[in-house]
């Protein structure tokens, strides 16, 4: 079992959302996220004043997946989240952290029948 923890414009959500049901990944934890890398933030202007903004929203997903789906999972993520065909600064990133274990709370079931 692996977490894939992704993290993307709010502007693809959806898209990558119905993407992974696609592929057979139903289950996702969705958060607002805020941060800033290579981007540096943005300059915005309000009633005429310019200021900057140095958080940037994002949209942070959690996924387990069992180690079977991890591959296409990866895949469809990448390539819906990504803007343009080469993609831009600001798209986001993705992170794979192996999972001991998992419990489901309702029935009790261990491992990936868990997930």
């Amino acid at each position: 079992m692996q977490l894939v923890m992704a993290v993307i414009q709010p502007t693809k959500l959806h898209a990558v959302r119905d993407a992974l049901e696609n592929i057979g990944v139903h289950r996702i934890t969705v958060c607002d996220a805020q941060g800033y890398g290579r981007q540096k933030g943005q300059t915005a202007t309000y009633r005429g004043v310019e200021y900057k903004v140095n958080m940037l929203r994002k949209v942070a997903l959690e996924i387990w997946v069992n180690d079977d789906f991890l591959e296409r999972t990866l895949e469809t993520i990448s390539n819906v989240a990504r803007t343009g065909s080469e993609g831009t600064i600001g798209d986001g990133k993705i992170f794979v952290l192996p999972t001991a274990e998992a419990i489901s709370i309702e029935d009790d079931v261990r491992g990936p029948g868990a997930v």
